[in-house]
C-alpha cells in the first residue's frame, strides 16, 4: 500500500493485522499474544500477553549500531551551556539514575514524581524510572506549590527528583522552596528527594530525606542496572492535564502500545530515519516533551534536542542557529512560539542556514493561516499542523508524510490519523455528520489506539464518565472540540465546545473570529471570548497584541486600528461575527506552555473571578485586561 487512504482503511477495519505489523517497529522480550482486548469497552488492553521496556527501545537497542551517535543534546541559553551525550553515554547516565532510584527505595510500580528543569538529568530520570519499572510523573518545573501538592497527594510518589532552580530569561526560579512547601501541603510524604544542585539558588537539604544527586551519582559509575521487562499494559507514566478543576487529572499510559505507537508515528507520520535530529521546543512537563522530546525521537534512533530558554534569547535568531550549528531535521514547535518571533525582525531568519530542515509541525493551539504562510515563507520547508491532546499521545489529525507525502492546507490540522476512528458527531442527538463542511464534536470511536490513554489514575469512572459519556446516546470518546471536514477529508478545528458564541441565536466559533482578526496587517495575536451580553446572550470580545504598536497611545489610533479590524471581520464573516470591542494589550495572558487562558480573560471581561491562575506566566497580563475592562 501506497496512498494513504488504503493505509487509513486498513487501520480501522483490519486493526489487529495493522497493528500487529506496527508491533514489528519496537523489540519485545515476549511477544504479544492478542492484538487488542476491547471486551470491556471504554478499557482497550493492546497487545496482551507481550513484554517489553520503554527504556530498552529507546536507549539499549541502538548500541549495537550507533553507541557513538550523539542521541541527547542538552542546549541552555539560560546558563550558556551546551552538553552532547552519545547512546553510550546516556546509556551509562540512565543506569547510574536507576541505581541511585533503587538505592531510594523506589521499585517496580512504585511512582516518582520529577519536578524539573529543561536539562539533561531529567530526562536520565524518566528514562531510569520505565527503565526500572516505576512510573514517573513529571510536573512542569516552576508550576506554584499548591498545584504541585495536589499532584503529590494525587501519585503518591515514593522519590521526588528536583532541581535548586530553573531560569527563565535570565530570571533564576528557585524550585526547592516551592517543593518544601508542596510536601508540607500534601498529605501524602515522598519518603526521599533527590536534588540536582546546578548552582543557581540557595539549596537546604533536609537531613534524612533529601539526597545530593552529584554525590549519591559517584557511587554507581560503573553500575549496571538491567532493564525490568514488564507486561504491555504496565503504566509507564502518568501526567496530569492543565486546566482540571477540582482533583487533577492523571492520564495514565502503558508501556507496549505507548512504544509501539511512538515508532510507528516516527515513521509514518514524521518520516523520520535513524541518525536523524529532532528538535522539539516544548517542555518535559507537557506531553509533547514526553512523546517528541524524550521518547519518539530515541526510539527512531534520531538525536533529540533538549532546549533551556526563550525562542528571543539572547535573540530571536536562537533556535534558528541550533538547527544550523545541528543540522537539525525535524522540528516542532507551537503557533504561540511561531507568533512571537513573527513580531522580531525578519533578519534573524535570513541569518542562519536552515537547508537541513525537512519540515517544521506545529500543535498546542490552532495555527491560524496568516501565522502559517508567514513561517512558511520565511522557512521555505512544509509546515505541517497537527492536532491532538495529553490523553491521546500522539497526533490524532496531521499529515502522515512517511506513508503518502500530502499537501498542507493552512488553517487546517490534517486528515484523520491511521488507527484513529475519528467523526463529527452532531452533539444534540449523538448522530453521525457525513456531508462536508458540517460543523460537530470531534469524536472517536473506540477502542482508542496505541499509545491512549488507558484510564484516570485511579478513576476508571472519572475517565468513563468525562470523556464517554458527553455525547447522548453513544458510548464513544470526545475531544471536546468542534470541527469540520472538508471534501477531502481535512479538518478544521473550530474551537472548544464551550467556546461556543451564541450571538442572538447564531452560534460562532472563537476560533473562525480569531483567525479573521489575525489576518489584519498590524495583529500578531489574538484572543476572542463570548461575554454575556443582556440583549444578545452574548456578544464577542476581542484582546489583541499589535505587530507595532507605537502609535497605540493615542485612542484616536486605538479607535481607527479596532475600526479597521472590526471591518474586516465584517468582510469575511458578517456582522454577525463582529466583536462587541477589540482591546489592545501588550501581552495574552498565558500558561507557562504557551496556551492562551481564554477562560480567564472571559471571567474578566464578566467581572467574575478567573479561579485558579497557577498555571499563568505573567500576571500582569490579566491585570492590563482588567484595567482595560473596567
Amino acid at each position: 500500500m501506497t496512498a494513504y487512504a488504503d493505509f487509513y482503511r486498513q487501520s480501522i477495519d483490519q486493526p489487529d493485522i495493522f497493528w500487529r505489523e506496527q508491533a514489528g517497529l519496537i523489540e519485545w522480550k515476549t511477544p504479544p499474544q492478542q492484538v487488542c482486548d476491547y471486551s470491556n469497552p471504554p478499557f482497550a488492553k493492546w497487545f496482551v500477553g507481550g513484554t517489553t521496556n520503554l527504556c530498552h527501545n529507546a536507549v539499549d537497542r541502538h548500541l549495537a549500531t550507533r553507541a557513538g551517535q550523539s542521541a541527547l543534546v542538552a542546549i541552555s541559553t539560560e546558563t550558556d551551556t551546551e552538553r552532547s551525550y552519545s547512546f553510550a553515554e546516556l546509556h551509562a547516565e540512565v543506569q547510574r539514575m536507576a541505581a541511585v532510584l533503587q538505592g531510594l527505595g523506589v521499585k517496580k510500580g512504585d511512582r516518582v514524581l520529577i519536578y524539573m528543569p529543561m536539562i539533561a538529568e531529567a530526562a536520565f530520570a524518566m528514562l531510569a524510572c520505565v527503565r526500572i519499572g516505576a512510573l514517573h510523573s513529571v510536573v512542569f518545573g516552576g508550576f506554584a506549590s499548591g498545584s504541585l501538592a495536589s499532584r503529590i497527594e494525587d501519585a503518591e510518589p515514593v522519590a521526588v527528583v528536583s532541581a535548586d532552580a530553573g531560569s527563565r530569561g535570565g530570571k533564576v526560579v528557585p524550585y526547592k522552596p516551592l517543593l518544601d512547601e508542596a510536601i508540607a501541603l500534601s498529605k501524602h510524604k515522598p519518603a526521599a528527594v533527590l536534588m540536582i544542585n546546578r548552582g543557581l539558588a540557595p539549596m537546604h537539604l533536609q537531613p534524612r530525606r533529601d539526597h545530593d544527586w552529584a554525590a549519591l551519582r559517584e557511587q554507581h559509575l560503573n553500575t549496571v542496572v538491567p532493564c525490568e521487562w514488564v507486561e504491555s499494559t504496565h503504566p509507564s507514566y502518568t501526567l496530569y492535564t492543565s486546566g482540571t478543576t477540582g482533583k487533577p487529572k492523571g492520564v495514565q499510559r502503558d508501556t507496549g502500545g505507548y512504544t509501539v505507537a511512538l515508532a510507528a508515528s516516527m515513521k509514518h507520520i514524521f518520516d523520520a530515519k535513524a541518525g536523524d535530529v529532532y528538535f522539539a521546543t516544548s517542555d518535559i512537563g507537557w506531553v509533547v516533551g514526553h512523546s517528541y522530546i524524550v521518547y519518539g525521537p530515541l526510539i527512531a534512533g534520531m538525536t533529540t534536542i533538549m532546549y533551556e530558554g526563550l525562542p528571543t534569547r539572547p535573540d530571536a535568531g536562537v533556535w534558528w542557529s541550533i538547527v544550523e550549528k545541528y543540522q537539525v531535521t525535524h522540528m516542532f514547535s507551537a503557533p504561540t512560539a511561531v507568533r512571537v518571533l513573527k513580531k522580531q525582525d525578519p533578519a534573524y531568519l535570513a541569518k542562519y542556514n536552515v537547508k537541513s530542515l525537512k519540515a517544521l509541525w506545529l500543535a498546542g493551539e490552532p495555527l491560524d493561516e496568516p501565522t502559517a504562510q508567514w513561517i512558511s515563507d520565511a522557512l521555505s520547508v512544509p509546515i505541517i499542523d497537527n492536532y491532538w491532546q495529553t490523553e491521546t499521545g500522539w497526533p490524532i489529525l496531521t499529515l502522515a508524510n512517511g506513508v503518502q507525502q500530502q499537501t498542507t492546507r493552512f488553517g487546517s490540522p490534517g486528515k484523520a490519523m491511521y488507527g484513529y476512528h475519528v467523526k463529527l458527531i452532531d452533539e444534540s442527538n449523538g448522530e453521525e455528520l457525513t456531508a462536508p463542511n458540517q460543523k460537530g464534536v470531534v469524536a472517536i470511536e473506540g477502542p482508542l489506539p496505541p499509545g491512549c490513554m488507558q484510564t484516570v489514575w485511579r478513576d476508571d469512572a472519572r475517565f468513563v464518565n468525562t470523556y464517554w459519556k458527553s455525547i447522548p446516546g453513544r458510548l464513544i470518546y470526545s475531544t471536546f472540540d468542534w470541527g469540520i471536514r472538508d471534501a477531502d477529508g481535512y479538518h478544521f478545528i473550530l474551537g472548544r465546545t464551550d467556546d461556543v458564541i451564541n450571538v442572538a441565536g447564531h452560534r460562532l466559533g472563537t476560533r473562525e473570529i480569531e483567525e479573521s482578526i489575525a489576518s489584519h496587517p498590524n495583529i500578531a495575536e489574538v484572543a476572542v471570548v463570548g461575554v454575556a451580553d443582556s440583549l444578545k446572550g452574548q456578544v464577542a470580545m476581542a484582546f489583541a497584541v499589535a505587530r507595532d504598536a507605537s502609535g497605540l497611545t493615542h485612542e484616536a489610533a486605538r479607535l481607527k486600528l479596532e475600526g479597521e479590524v472590526m471591518k474586516q471581520v465584517d468582510s469575511q464573516l458578517g456582522a454577525v461575527a463582529r466583536p462587541s470591542r477589540v482591546y489592545f494589550v501588550s501581552v495574552l495572558p498565558k500558561t507557562r506552555s504557551g496556551k492562551l487562558l481564554r477562560r480567564a480573560l472571559q471571567a474578566v471581561a464578566e467581572r467574575r473571578d478567573p479561579g485558579d491562575l497557577t498555571t499563568m506566566e505573567d500576571p500582569a497580563a490579566l491585570q492590563q485586561v482588567k484595567d482595560l475592562v473596567g
